[in-house]
């Protein structure tokens, strides 16, 4: 969903994402942050796939579909669950170009499902945090996951990171991107932790002083040699969010609503992390996608994004770079975002490179240009 130079929204301006979490919250792993752990569990069975894979296809304007495996683990699955699901995109997806992407903690990574995903073109999100002791903070089996970076490497999977940014790993942001730089991670996701149990903060929680050196300081590191080598979702977000073009991350957009979270029992929600009854769109039993995405329901839930802004945002000089952020994390009074101090302190750090980099970009050539006036 994108709007228009005037600011109009435009449900239709782009493609209709949705999670699916065949398996919910089932997983078999317990990290202590996990925003799912009390989620629903269950299994999205064939009839409910096949009535999900027809109505996500019928329900895209454009020509590429992507569909997103979440969970939970959705490797708790078996590989010809997966097969069926290949089978039911050929049988409706018609003249469209389908993509999958599924994202897994890595430790059921075995060489059939390798074999699987190089076949069919998967690309693959690896959860993990960063060396071994960051990663097993709060999460486990690193090794685990180790061995299956190392399958998908030698099977020629497409693979990317994502890792949380949290109490602990947050402080040794230098430690934290060589690591993955060192094992040839090209695409690096990362989300900071703020999570809150009986409305106080978890302990894994990032401070937000802690959010914005961990930022200036990673940047400073990646600007230095891999600008157009190592691709950091977040920078590539800020410097389109610069030139004002869409970040590609709902966080970082003006509005919400564009991708949603389908449940094993056919629910859809709003967004997944808003999982709850009053951002309940309803059930692919009963509506189909294209009623629900397109409904006002979702229509007003992407514009409270915008509308619900705090005054401090709609005051300050970086709105156009984050745009409030992600709603999830407005938890101060007035509705302002909890994670703003850290935000404001990357942006006045990168300000003057990003400037840089936007005059490159709108000149036709490359942001990596930085480099050369570092």
């Amino acid at each position: 969903m994108e709007t228009t130079k005037t600011g109009a929204f435009t449900p239709y301006g782009s493609p209709v994402y949705v999670m699916a979490k065949p398996v919910g919250s089932r997983c078999n792993l317990r990290c202590s942050y996990c925003y799912y752990l009390d989620k629903e569990t269950g299994f999205l069975d064939e009839a409910l796939l096949e009535e999900f894979t027809r109505q996500f296809i019928e329900a895209q304007t454009t020509h590429e579909i992507l569909f997103t495996w979440h969970g939970g683990e959705p490797l708790l699955l078996p590989v010809s669950y997966y097969q069926k699901a290949l089978a039911l995109q050929q049988k409706y997806g018609r003249s469209h170009h389908i993509d999958n992407c599924l994202q897994t903690n890595g430790t059921l990574l075995t060489e059939e499902w390798c074999r699987f995903f190089r076949d069919n073109h998967f690309l693959i999100g690896i959860s993990i945090d960063g060396p071994e002791p960051m990663h097993n903070r709060y999460r486990s089996q690193f090794d685990r996951v180790m061995q299956g970076i190392e399958l998908l490497k030698r099977y020629g999977v497409m693979w990317n990171a994502m890792a949380t940014v949290n109490r602990f790993n947050a402080d040794e942001p230098e430690k934290f991107y060589r690591f993955f730089k060192e094992m040839g991670c090209q695409y690096l996701q990362f989300t900071p932790v703020v999570e809150q149990k009986e409305k106080l903060l978890t302990a894994e929680s990032v401070a937000p002083a802690q959010w914005g050196s961990f930022l200036c300081r990673l940047y400073d590191e990646w600007l230095r040699e891999d600008v157009g080598r190592v691709f950091v979702q977040l920078f590539d977000a800020t410097l389109a969010n610069w030139v004002g073009h869409p970040p590609g991350l709902c966080s970082m957009g003006a509005f919400c609503g564009q991708a949603a979270a389908l449940q094993p029992d056919g629910s859809l929600y709003s967004c997944d992390h808003f999982v709850s009854p009053d951002c309940k769109l309803g059930n692919i039993r009963r509506q189909t996608i294209t009623e629900m995405m397109y409904g006002s329901r979702q229509q007003a839930f992407g514009r409270r994004k915008t509308e619900e802004l705090s005054e401090k945002c709609r005051q300050c000089t970086f709105l156009f770079a984050c745009h409030g952020e992600c709603p999830k994390n407005r938890i101060l009074p007035g509705r302002e975002n909890y994670l703003c101090e850290g935000y404001r302190l990357f942006f006045e750090h990168a300000a003057p490179t990003m400037n840089i980099m936007a005059e490159e970009l709108l000149a036709g050539r490359a942001p990596a240009n930085v480099m050369q006036n570092g």
